[in-house]
């Protein structure tokens, strides 16, 4: 829960102060999903790989109820957290970003175990 926390910090200091073109949209990305792993197995107890394969395709899913404006689509264009939380636009960095997110998750307790 501990790890949740200073990534979900880390994030809120991300989107409040950093207005940049590779740190917000790419290491904001990669955090989130280590962010939402850390978050789920703090309440979870499951195999680490199912774990990282669900959190992959819900981040999967998110980015594809962009691509079809999902927030327009249940009118919620207006809403700030809305646009903020479910995203607004697609972008194939995105699932990129995502996709090294879970390996590093992958690595780091593929890591711990080992030893």
């Amino acid at each position: 829960m501990i790890v949740a926390v200073l990534l979900f910090l880390v994030e809120v200091i991300i989107a409040v102060y950093v207005h940049d073109e590779f740190i917000r949209p790419y290491i904001g990305d990669v955090l989130v999903v280590i962010l939402l792993y850390y978050l789920l197995t703090s309440f979870l107890h499951a195999p680490v790989f199912e774990m990282t394969v669900a959190v992959l395709l819900f981040s999967y899913l998110v980015e594809t109820l962009q691509y079809f404006n999902f927030v327009g689509l249940i009118g919620l264009s207006d809403s700030r957290l809305a646009n903020i939380v479910i995203g607004n636009s697609f972008a194939w960095g995105d699932i990129l970003a995502y996709t090294v997110g879970i390996i590093i998750v992958l690595a780091v307790e593929l890591g711990f175990r080992k030893r």
